[in-house]
């Protein structure tokens, strides 16, 4: 059986370091050795490194992988073109020294990431389609541009206060609002810097209003049509959010559970025990922050209306839907009304009610997406047995 040569590259947009290891096994001392530092052709540098290794050994297996990064899944696919075996490794799941690194550089980071290869002491990034990530990053850049439009609020909002114009009513950036905006009395420098943020924020409405049409459209196609029609029978996702969770999750069966889910979106609570002392800390946040963020603005929707109450937006969504997805939907619906209800009269703080409706709400997004509102099992894509709790 060949040996394996794991080889930890750490990769920036300029310069890229490679270093080898092998293991071993508690028999002989780890080699660390082949540290190169290139700033060009990473591909065509790493394909030569690792040709001259074999070159020296002809009996080893070459693993390499990087962290997550600027460069994206690129030098992965292409390394995978050229048969060698790429892994992306998830920053947050790797084994790090306790304390923080007293001396840290581009040669030491790819002996850690090496080491994390030899060990396992990682997991993995999900390498999407291409069709996948190019519809995700087309939700992506509308959300730039969401984020862009929210900056100009904040700039005319604080614009407007810094010269003693403040809105007395109840909430703005809705007509009234803006209608109060445009008949203030001011200068004609105010007036003109005023019209110059409208003229931007129009600007980046018209462009939003476009895109989120376009996103429908994606979301109508064959591939996503059938899986988002379902995930927006459930209160607090819509098309926008239900596309995001396809196309950033790809695969959902390859979690073997709603919890599993759920700790990937890094909503599951941290833990920090010892001994006999038990304490459980805040969210981990050791996931995809996208999705965490749709789903904790899904949750919000919680805080308004009653257990079981549906809005007529709701009920156009759950029409001509199969039954046992409307079922399965409301069931979400009344459970993360309860669980918010529940929290709140016990005096948690709403945000952190929220959280854990955030928390319901994507095992659930788990559950219809897999299927299990029906009560069949979706073998996940790693053979786990399924637990019949993962079924509610």
């Amino acid at each position: 059986m060949n040996k394996i040569i794991y080889i930890g590259m750490d990769v920036h947009s300029s310069n890229f370091t490679l270093c080898s290891f092998e293991s071993g096994y508690g028999l002989t001392e780890d080699k660390i050795f082949g540290k190169v530092q290139f700033k060009e052709d990473f591909i065509k540098n790493t394909e030569k490194y690792i040709c001259n290794l074999k070159k020296q050994r002809k009996d080893i297996d070459v693993v390499c992988g990087y962290e997550a990064g600027c460069l994206g899944y690129v030098p992965q696919k292409e390394l995978s073109k050229k048969g060698i075996k790429c892994i992306i490794l998830a920053p947050t799941t790797m084994a790090v020294q306790k304390g923080g690194k007293k001396i840290k550089n581009d040669f030491r980071d790819a002996i850690d990431i090496a080491k994390c290869l030899a060990s396992g002491a990682y997991k993995p990034v999900y390498i999407p389609d291409t069709e996948d990530e190019d519809v995700r990053d087309y939700i992506r850049m509308r959300d730039d541009h969401n984020t862009a439009l929210k900056h100009i609020k904040q700039q005319l909002n604080a614009f407007l206060l810094r010269h003693g114009f403040k809105f007395d009513g109840k909430s703005k950036w809705t007509l009234k609002h803006l209608e109060w905006i445009k008949k203030l009395s001011c200068t004609d420098k105010q007036r003109e810097i005023i019209n110059e943020y409208f003229a931007t924020y129009e600007t980046l409405k018209n462009k939003i209003d476009a895109l989120d049409v376009r996103i429908e459209e994606l979301s109508q196609t064959e591939r996503y049509a059938d899986t988002v029609k379902k995930l927006t029978c459930i209160k607090g996702i819509k098309t926008h959010t239900a596309l995001s969770f396809m196309t950033e999750v790809g695969d959902f069966n390859r979690f073997e559970s709603a919890e599993k889910f759920a700790g990937y979106i890094g909503l599951a609570p941290g833990e920090q025990s010892s001994g006999d002392s038990e304490r459980k800390t805040s969210i981990t946040k050791a996931g995809n922050r996208h999705l965490r963020r749709l789903a904790i603005e899904g949750a919000w929707t919680f805080m308004r209306g009653f257990v079981g109450q549906k809005s007529a937006e709701l009920k156009k969504r759950q029409k001509n839907m199969p039954q046992e997805v409307v079922a399965y939907a409301d069931k979400a619906s009344i459970r993360c009304k309860r669980k918010y209800n529940r929290l709140t009269n016990k005096g948690k703080d709403s945000n952190k009610a929220i959280t854990a409706v955030a928390r319901e709400l994507c095992c659930f997004i788990w559950g219809m997406a897999t299927s299990h509102y029906d009560g069949r099992v979706t073998q996940p894509t790693n053979n786990s047995e399924l637990r019949e709790s993962d079924l509610d």
